[in-house]
């Protein structure tokens, strides 16, 4: 097998599995463990993948969000309940704004359920999406693209937030833990953070297995939303830690539908 086609084997491997390891792979591959190494380190610094101890995940580290193209093969159906339970804060006429994001990119393809509206976003997957719907003002965020994020981040899309207003705000994070949300970019940060000062009302979007971890930076304070959306309920002490700032939780469960 040619080295790119181990690759792309390997990256489909993380995606069924989110763990791979090192000598089931070298066995797999009838290569060695130096060849997978380096395999291994090549697409971490490409940004695929987080190398673990005997092996590689994607799961989100602290510092790392795996590539978003893979982000958008997993969890669909959690991902889906979660953008349901989100549209339902959404009326005709409103001004929307949605962060980036594979679960984002979800709710912005069912908002044409609820046009007329002004969607504003620097979401690659959801400015296709919608740039050809009738009764949806879309106004796109330009900026530096990110093949990594699928959108459009920096100074030109800080500015253009800051100069927009919208009645609400659909935040996503990879990471939780007390009251503090997190992400492991400072460009995401501030692009989220510009969003969250733009929009009248905010609601945080995160699935369940992201409570209770941490990434590189700090971008916001649980109280400043005015609710949190997740898949499945969530371990007691991080749904405590939202009773008692007053932040209500929404549990978009299977029940639910």
């Amino acid at each position: 097998m040619k080295r790119d086609d181990r690759r792309q084997a390997i990256m489909d491997l993380l995606v069924d599995q989110r763990m791979v390891d090192l000598e089931d792979l070298a066995d797999r591959f009838g290569v060695s463990k130096m060849t997978i190494h380096r395999d291994l380190d090549d697409l971490e610094e490409a940004g695929m993948l987080r190398k673990v101890r005997g092996g590689a995940t994607i799961e989100a580290g602290n510092r790392f969000e795996s590539d978003f193209r893979f982000r958008q093969q997993q969890e669909g159906d959690a991902k889906s309940r979660m953008a349901e339970a989100a549209l339902e804060l959404i009326e005709p006429g409103m001004t929307v704004m949605i962060n980036d994001g594979s679960m984002a990119s979800i709710l912005g393809e069912m908002l044409v359920s609820k046009r007329p509206l002004t969607v504003i976003t620097n979401n690659a997957a959801i400015i296709d999406r919608l740039k050809a719907e009738s009764g949806i003002n879309l106004i796109a965020v330009g900026g530096t693209y990110s093949v990594k994020f699928n959108g459009y981040f920096g100074v030109v899309a800080e500015q253009a937030l800051a100069r927009l207003s919208a009645d609400v705000a659909f935040i996503s994070t990879p990471a939780i833990s007390g009251s503090r949300v997190y992400h492991m970019d400072d460009d995401v940060i501030r692009a989220k953070r510009a969003m969250i000062a733009s929009a009248s009302r905010k609601c945080l979007l995160v699935n369940h297995q992201r409570f209770n971890h941490t990434a590189l930076h700090v971008f916001a304070d649980i109280n400043e939303f005015e609710l949190v959306i997740t898949d499945q309920e969530p371990p007691a002490d991080a749904r405590e830690v939202l009773t008692k700032a007053n932040v209500p939780l929404r549990v978009a469960s299977q029940e639910s539908n």
